[in-house]
């Protein structure tokens, strides 16, 4: 398979649905605001959002994928029935755990609630029954999206890429539509719809899912749970890689709830719309990567093909790179009218766009880290070594937990992201330095040619962008779609800037842009 092609494939519908999000979020923030009722949803929708992280783009797929591709190319085995089998066994213990810990949650809503908010600072008993209340709608979200990733990782092992990465789309689409058609005057009754809605689109994706499981020949069966010895491998590789997979969205949660109960009502909703901007990029080029990569590589190593996952890994850094690194020099340097011109209308004023702008600033020095772990960590998972990237979770996790309180106070709502920022270098940092003490990854002559090159082409569309941001931002508040062709102007502008300076700096060639990601051999 083509790396390049396949990252399209999947980028481009992550791409779509990132696009739909800023929209959504953009009407959220015209009806919801920044204040009470935005935090409250968001808090409610930050749980079962970092279990959809973790399973859905981490821990599920990491342990599931690489023993599923071995079942179903074992030369003495059945093939695809036997990888079948193994995930009707799968199905059969994930599906009762997954249902006990809903009815726990929801029993248990309040304490759950107090401790992903520190009691949320100032709030009445009323307003934190609120947000109870919202959790209680948002949490059956998980046992549905945790379905989707089992039957995900499934479509993934057969190269089905687009059919999982369409699926958020149904989310986007859901929520979207509860806010065009169910907006109310009164914000809270606003992020109540959409709290509910966030559950109706899990059922949306799975079966949308399920039903593409029927077209490719897939029907998994339910069976009495049994805990063989394949089960019981899954679930001691599932635990390790949660964390190691989840250290980004551990740390939000960690931000968030530091967040709710040091900072004003509304720094809740800063921190959030600013992740959701760097998760752009992130969607893209990260999970994109890390989708495509961990079954590639485990594919090529089960073959015993080391070169080839090794020239594999070596082009997936090399793109994302590419992609990443002026898409931190554009959202540092021209964050505020690019907030501006996604958020500030309706309720959301120019007060908040800045405030979220300098959060956007602390998130995306670290969107290269956030990127380059999902590179690494296939690395990692193709090898079933899951212990690894969660021992260096737990110290990136440290680490977050020691300079959120450290920065939290002096800096506000830029605090917590720029822990974030400095904790996932920390990760990427850990996890680069062992594969290459293993052997298992080594930086090739092209990559080490290109990435400075790379660098430095960002710098000077960041230093353009910077000096360009200021004339840009006085056209962000104009109504209706005239500000999207504003911002648009920009991103053509940034990329056009990075283009020129790549080809004049040699980090690629035009001739070059086809065979940037070499085409592994067929198995």
């Amino acid at each position: 398979m083509n790396l390049t092609r396949a990252l399209g494939s999947v980028g481009g519908l992550t791409l779509a649905s990132r696009v739909l999000g800023l929209i959504r979020d953009s009407l959220f923030a015209r009806y919801a605001g920044a204040g009470l009722a935005s935090d409250a949803f968001l808090i409610a929708f930050r749980l079962p959002n970092m279990f959809r992280a973790l399973f859905a783009e981490g821990a599920f797929s990491a342990a599931f994928i690489p023993m599923f591709n071995r079942k179903v190319n074992d030369a003495e085995g059945r093939g695809l029935v036997d990888g079948i089998a193994f995930a009707d066994d799968a199905l059969s213990v994930l599906l009762p755990v997954l249902l006990l810990m809903t009815v726990a949650v929801e029993l248990a809503a309040w304490p759950v609630t107090w401790l992903l908010t520190f009691g949320y600072k100032d709030a009445t008993p009323e307003q934190f029954a609120y947000v109870v209340e919202l959790c209680r709608w948002t949490f059956p979200y998980l046992p549905l999206i945790s379905l989707v990733s089992l039957l995900g990782g499934i479509l993934n092992s057969m190269h089905k890429f687009w059919v999982n990465a369409a699926a958020p789309i149904l989310l986007n689409v859901t929520l979207i539509a509860a806010l065009v058609f169910l907006h109310s005057v009164d914000p809270l009754q606003t992020s109540r719809n959409q709290a509910i809605a966030v559950s109706v689109s899990g059922a949306l994706q799975l079966a949308w899912l399920v039903q593409n499981c029927w077209s490719n020949g897939v029907r998994l069966r339910l069976r009495r749970p049994t805990l063989n010895a394949d089960v019981k491998r899954l679930l001691s590789l599932i635990w390790p890689a949660a964390a190691g997979a989840g250290a980004v969205q551990i740390n939000l949660v960690i931000s968030t709830a530091l967040a709710a109960k040091l900072l004003p009502h509304g720094s809740v909703t800063y921190i959030y719309l600013a992740d959701r901007v760097n998760q752009l990029p992130l969607g893209l080029i990260g999970i994109g990567l890390g989708t495509v990569l961990l079954p590639t590589i485990s594919a090529q190593l089960g073959r015993g093909a080391e070169a080839e996952a090794m020239a594999t890994q070596n082009r997936g850094l090399e793109l994302a790179l590419f992609l990443t690194l002026p898409a931190t020099a554009a959202l540092v340097t021209a964050g505020v009218p690019i907030v501006a011109a996604l958020f500030q209308h309706g309720r959301f004023d120019p007060i908040a766009a800045q405030n979220t702008a300098a959060a956007l600033a602390a998130f995306s020095i670290g969107l290269p880290s956030y990127i380059l772990v999902k590179v690494l960590t296939p690395g990692y998972y193709a090898r079933a070594d899951t212990r690894t990237p969660v021992r260096y979770a737990i110290a990136s996790m440290i680490v977050n937990l020691i300079l959120n309180l450290l920065f939290i106070v002096p800096l506000q709502q830029v605090g917590p992201p720029l822990a974030t920022a400095l904790s996932s270098t920390v990760n990427v940092l850990l996890l680069y330095r062992t594969l290459a003490r293993r052997g298992h990854f080594v930086a090739d002559a092209q990559l080490r040619r290109r990435a400075w090159r790379m660098a430095a082409a960002a710098v000077v569309m960041g230093v353009a962008l910077w000096f360009a941001s200021d004339r840009f931002a006085a056209h962000m508040h104009v109504a209706g779609l005239a500000r999207w062709g504003v911002l648009a102007l920009l991103v053509l502008l940034g990329g056009g800037l990075y283009g020129a300076a790549s080809l004049l700096l040699g980090a690629f060639r035009l001739a070059d842009l086809r065979g940037l990601v070499r085409r592994p051999s067929k198995a």
